[in-house]
C-alpha cells in the first residue's frame, strides 16, 4: 500500500508497477500483508509462497530551478500498472541494468547507476504522458509531436510577440486546430501558457540580475511596467519589486 502523507487516499500497487513521485513528496509505502507487493522487484522467480514486499527505489535532483517548478505541476504520484507490454519493455530493460550495477558494481558503476536512473524518469513519464490517465499539462504537451513544437518555441524566446496564427503555423496545423489540441494537451489556452512562462522567465531576470524592472518587463514580452506588474502581482501576490527584495533577503 500506498500514501502521500496529508492525502488520505491510498493507492494499492501489486508486482510490476512503477511509481514516481515527481515533487518528491513525502510518503509510506506498506506490505499489505499477502504476496509479494512492491514498486519495482530486484529479482525472485514467482510462486505461491508468502513472502515480505520488495522494492528497488531511486531518488534524484534537479538542480535547474525551472525544471522543479514544472515538475510541481505534476500529480504528487505518478504510477504505470505493471511493466510487461510493448511500450514498457525499456523500463524493464533499464531496471535490470540496475539491478546489475547495484550487485555487482565495478568501474564506473556510479554514472552507470546515474545515467540509468535518468533513463527511468524519462521514460516513466513518457509512458504517462501517452496514457489515458495524464491529466492536460505541459508534459503531454511536450511529447505531442505537433504541440510539442510550439512549447519549445515559446521557451526559447518568451519575449517574442507571439501570436496564435504564428504559433500554429509552427505546427503545420490551422489555428482552430491548433487552439483546440493545445488546450487539451496542456490544459490552458495558448496565451495563458505564454504569460506562465514570461513570468517565470521573469522570476529568472530578478534573481539573478540587476536590471531596472521595466528592461525586464520589455525582456519577457510586456509592453508596458505596469502591464507587467499587474500580471507578476496576479501570479505571486507581490509586485516584482518587493519580490525581488524579499527573495534576496531571505
Amino acid at each position: 500500500m500506498l500514501r502521500v502523507d496529508g492525502d488520505p487516499h491510498v493507492e494499492h500497487v501489486s508486482r510490476g508497477d512503477v511509481v514516481l513521485f515527481p515533487r518528491g513528496d513525502p510518503h509510506h509505502i506498506s506490505d499489505a500483508g499477502k504476496r509479494a507487493q512492491a514498486t519495482v522487484r530486484a529479482g525472485a522467480a514467482e510462486n505461491d509462497t508468502p513472502e515480505p514486499a520488495r522494492w528497488l527505489c531511486g531518488t534524484f535532483t534537479i538542480g535547474d530551478p525551472k525544471a522543479s517548478h514544472l515538475l510541481g505541476s505534476l500529480p504528487a504520484v505518478i504510477i504505470l500498472r505493471g511493466v510487461h507490454g510493448p511500450a514498457l519493455e525499456g523500463l524493464e530493460v533499464a531496471r535490470r541494468m540496475l539491478v546489475i550495477e547495484m550487485q555487482s558494481p565495478s568501474q564506473g558503476s556510479a554514472v552507470m547507476v546515474a545515467r540509468i536512473l535518468d533513463l527511468i524518469f524519462i521514460q516513466i513519464l513518457r509512458a504517462w504522458a501517452a496514457g489515458t490517465d495524464a491529466e492536460p499539462n505541459w508534459l503531454p504537451g511536450a511529447f505531442d509531436p505537433q504541440i510539442g513544437l510550439a512549447l519549445s518555441a515559446i521557451h526559447r524566446g518568451p519575449g517574442h510577440d507571439w501570436t496564435v496564427e504564428e504559433l500554429a503555423r509552427a505546427c503545420n496545423l490551422s489555428r482552430s486546430a491548433f487552439a483546440a489540441r493545445f488546450v487539451a494537451r496542456v490544459g490552458m489556452p495558448p496565451a495563458a501558457y505564454l504569460a506562465h512562462v514570461r513570468l517565470d522567465a521573469a522570476t529568472d531576470l530578478l534573481h539573478d540580475t540587476s536590471l531596472p524592472v521595466v528592461l525586464i518587463a520589455q525582456r519577457v514580452g510586456y509592453t508596458s511596467e505596469a502591464a507587467f506588474s499587474r500580471a507578476f502581482k496576479n501570479r505571486y501576490g507581490t509586485p516584482p519589486t518587493r519580490w525581488r527584495r524579499d527573495i534576496r533577503g531571505r
